[in-house]
């Protein structure tokens, strides 16, 4: 009967085991910021999401006639300078940010940590060499590649994603090849080592579970700086073309209107970027609390 290599650990070295989540798990729970977070990321959603199925009005739709209006009845945010209706505007930007966002992040990380475990667990040569490559893409500025790349590609949410990854995934690899050199010299991995692993099964079910507190940590920041991204290049006109609402598109039209007294144009796109990085920032930090706890 085959032995699972994993499962392989002398009874004296139960002590170099991977720990269980449910103690980070129960830290994360009991700071206040985890429910701070938990809970404007959970309205920004809902807001985003769930608004359009009871406000039903095309965030497209233009009146001429009704330009520039402020808050009313009819239209809760006022509506621009095209007489589009603003609450609406804000609802489908906020997809937009949302969706692009955790996209980027989840598949910037996916090549990142794809990277460092390779990186760290076949050491040597190709260890110099792979980090070699990562300090030459560090030297490149990102915000002159983003451009670049924004300005070759005709944006649309994909694109924006893709972009969005292939920028920020570059300093993922060295945070997790340092916690696979320290992983990779425990017991239950040479266990896992002398009973014949391929080095796929030992990147797979002995390092990637250690180093997913880790991981979970830089996903969060990573979502928040690609939704301010995604906002810097709308902002700077570069991202998706009118008329899809942006948050960041959105703030940048308003500067027009900064000392018109169009309030409703200027602060719900603002505030809602701020609400939503600072919820990401605070998940963030009671993330990283519970797994510095954890190890």
């Amino acid at each position: 009967m085959a032995v699972q290599p994993s499962a392989i650990i002398m009874a004296d070295d139960t002590s170099t085991m991977p720990k269980g989540p449910s103690r980070g798990v129960r830290i994360f729970f009991r700071n206040p910021m985890a429910w701070i977070g938990l809970g404007g990321l959970l309205l920004i959603v809902a807001f985003s999401f769930l608004g359009p199925v009871f406000y039903h009005v095309n965030p497209l739709a233009t009146n001429v006639k009704n330009l520039m209006s402020p808050p009313t009845a009819k239209h809760l945010l006022g509506t621009d300078d095209l007489g589009r209706d603003y609450l609406s505007r804000m609802m489908w930007g906020g997809q937009l940010s949302l969706i692009v966002g955790f996209s980027a992040a989840i598949a910037s990380m996916i090549i990142g940590v794809s990277y460092g475990l390779i990186s760290g667990l076949l050491g040597g040569w190709i260890d110099v060499l792979m980090m070699r490559a990562i300090d030459v893409l560090l030297s490149i500025p990102t915000l002159f590649l983003l451009l670049f790349l924004d300005v070759a590609f005709q944006p649309s949410p994909l694109v924006l994603v893709i972009i969005l990854a292939l920028t920020s995934w570059i300093g993922v690899p060295r945070l997790v090849r340092s916690e696979v050199l320290s992983i990779k010299q425990r017991d239950y991995v040479e266990a896992s080592r002398a009973f014949g692993a391929r080095n796929l099964h030992i990147m797979m079910k002995e390092l990637l579970p250690n180093v997913l507190g880790t991981v979970m940590v830089a996903t969060t920041f990573q979502i928040a700086g690609a939704i301010l991204t995604i906002a810097t290049l709308s902002f700077l006109g570069l991202g998706l073309p009118p008329p899809e609402p942006n948050w960041g598109t959105m703030l940048s039209n308003s500067m027009s209107y900064m000392y018109d007294n169009s309030w409703w144009l200027i602060y719900p796109p603002g505030l809602a970027l701020l609400w939503t990085v600072l919820s990401i920032n605070f998940v963030s930090e009671a993330l990283r609390g519970a797994v510095d706890s954890r190890m």
